[in-house]
């Protein structure tokens, strides 16, 4: 279970540093207007809109990936094992005692094989 928190804390990590990278590259909303008049746009490698939509779609991918590692991180960081329930389901009891003996019969100790279980289903 380590492994596999380690393996996805180092996804995390890498998505979120590839998020901020892609973001950063991004040009804004302003910046089309001077691709219109040939700023030099137009010579890159995908085209003129084709790095905008690739780094639109990555980042997008990107986030989707940070969001789904940040789930199970929470998922994982949640998980808490349960205590097993023993053989017939009941919680481990300790032992019943028996009761004071009556006055004047002879004090036997009751095994606890000898007195009745109280959370046995019927």
């Amino acid at each position: 279970m380590l492994y596999l928190k380690t393996l996805i804390i180092v996804v995390q990590l890498l998505s979120a540093l590839g998020v901020i990278g892609l973001v950063l590259l991004q040009h804004g909303k302003g910046a089309d207007m001077g691709a219109a008049f040939g700023s030099g746009a137009s010579g890159s490698l995908f085209g003129a809109t084709g790095s905008a939509n690739f780094l639109s779609r990555t980042t997008a991918v990107l986030a989707a990936l940070f969001f789904v590692t940040t789930l199970a991180l929470t998922y994982l960081g949640a998980y808490r094992a349960k205590p097993s329930a023993g053989v017939l389901g009941a919680a481990v009891t300790a032992p019943v005692t028996a009761a004071a003996p009556v006055a004047g019969s002879p004090a036997v100790a009751a095994s606890p094989a000898t007195v009745p279980a109280t959370n046995v289903p019927k």
